[in-house]
């Protein structure tokens, strides 16, 4: 199980669902605490902004962003849950769960996952370009980008409500 939150509910999250795991997608210089339960080597601190385009004094999602992301993945047991955070649980985050659930289970249907993703948290507004990367490198032909533009944006939110995304349907 994927689990989803913003940066002010990591310790909540991870304590209650009891993970071991822990990705944070957060801008250079963002304060960040690894709560006490998530091991060191079991945290992967990606920094990049919530971008779609390059802009100046920003970085981007990368390619060596969602290869580090889908190595971090691939490496997981699974035997306890994974927790995901970007600042607002909104973007960055809800795309790296889209991502990690289409690498880990690679014949379930992007539109499906997607959907599922969306009636999972309605603010949802998975970032585009980490999406449109990983389609690349997963040999989705473009599908999870179509899956995600299908969705739209997210309702407005100052920050989303944490959420698990089971990994197969």
């Amino acid at each position: 199980m994927i689990h989803v939150c913003p940066l002010s509910k990591v310790d909540a999250t991870v304590a209650s669902a009891g993970a071991e795991r822990l990705v944070s997608l957060l801008a250079a210089g963002t304060a960040m605490t690894r709560p006490a339960a998530i091991r060191e080597e079991h945290h992967l601190f990606l920094s990049l902004h919530d971008i779609a385009e390059p802009r100046e004094g920003m970085t981007p999602p990368g390619e060596a962003h969602v290869r580090t992301l889908l190595d971090f993945a691939g490496e997981w047991d699974r035997a306890r849950p994974l927790v995901i955070n970007c600042y607002a649980g909104i973007s960055r985050s809800t795309a790296s769960a889209y991502i990690i659930a289409a690498a880990l289970a690679p014949k379930r249907d992007e539109a499906e996952l997607a959907k599922t993703l969306r009636w999972l948290s309605p603010s949802a507004t998975p970032n585009i370009r980490l999406v449109t990367l990983a389609d690349a490198m997963l040999g989705r032909q473009g599908r999870m980008v179509e899956a995600i533009k299908a969705i739209g944006r997210g309702a407005d939110a100052f920050e989303g409500v944490p959420f698990a995304l089971p990994i197969d349907g």
